[in-house]
């Protein structure tokens, strides 16, 4: 059976202002079926010079496991204010990860990426496991991870 949790998050900064400039973006990460404890892990956006630009979700509870996420620590310097009201549990194993939320259309075609860094208690850390272009010729096409992440989709 395929679990799906979803939700709606995004940060200030990534979120257009006003709606109509605005787009409805779908991420949907699934973990391969690996057996172990549920998997921490961070989808955060960087610009086309490969900047930080915020954080768009946290899955994982214990902040004392967040520097395991170690790209997305080093880029946001691990604030508790980058994911203060975009957190939600871990995601188990061979289990899916849905979120949706509206960015600002600025951010399609312009060169920015989501990264998802990934980690599991007693098991592998995967700094920027899957590196996806916010762009419309690769909305709908599955990437597949180094580590977990079975297949990860960002659907426009």
């Amino acid at each position: 059976m395929k679990f799906v949790l979803p939700a709606v998050a995004a940060t200030a900064t990534l979120l257009s202002p006003v709606l109509a400039e605005a787009r409805q973006v779908t991420f949907e990460t699934t973990l391969k079926p690996y057996g172990g404890n549920g998997a921490y892990l961070v989808l955060y956006v960087t610009d086309a010079a490969g900047a930080y630009k915020g954080t768009l979700w946290m899955a994982g509870g214990k902040a004392k496991y967040y520097r395991h996420l170690s790209d997305w620590q080093r880029a946001s310097g691990g604030r508790p204010a980058e994911i203060d009201g975009i957190t939600g549990a871990s995601v188990g194993s061979g289990k899916t990860l849905k979120i949706t939320l509206d960015l600002a259309d600025a951010m399609i075609d312009a060169g920015y990426q989501v990264h998802v860094d990934t980690a599991v208690e007693d098991g592998m850390d995967n700094p920027s496991e899957v590196v996806a272009p916010l762009a419309a010729s690769a909305s709908g096409k599955p990437l597949a991870g180094k580590g977990y992440v079975k297949s990860f989709t960002v659907t426009f």
